[in-house]
């Protein structure tokens, strides 16, 4: 699952609101940050993605290479509320299987919003 160009240039501040939104509407939301990187890694430090309980997302943790990965933990993270480090590496068998495959790593921190 590939972000789409114009997600991938949403403001935190826009992340925030639409995050608030879906859960004024009621669904389960998780947000994702990007807490380290180191090589190629095509999103800095803080980025952010936020993932609803219907795999709706914004925002953007690395120019779409792992999202679908980061969607797919998040999902996990929603229903069981216990938060994810996910990394993501060139050496890691997960980064080849996502396509992480420029270099470098990215390390995402992945928790519910309550």
């Amino acid at each position: 699952m590939a972000a789409d160009a114009e997600s991938l240039m949403i403001s935190s501040e826009e992340v925030m609101r639409q995050a608030a939104s879906w859960k004024d509407a009621g669904k389960g939301v998780a947000i994702a940050t990007v807490v380290t990187t180191w090589g190629s890694s095509p999103r800095p430090v803080g980025s952010q993605l936020i993932v609803s309980d219907l795999q709706e997302m914004l925002g953007s943790v690395s120019g779409g290479c792992i999202e679908g990965a980061v969607v797919t933990e998040a999902q996990d993270v929603i229903s069981t509320g216990v938060p994810k480090l996910l990394d993501f590496s060139i050496a890691d068998d997960d980064a080849r299987a996502v396509g992480l495959a420029c270099g470098g790593k990215v390390e995402v921190f992945v928790e519910r919003l309550t």
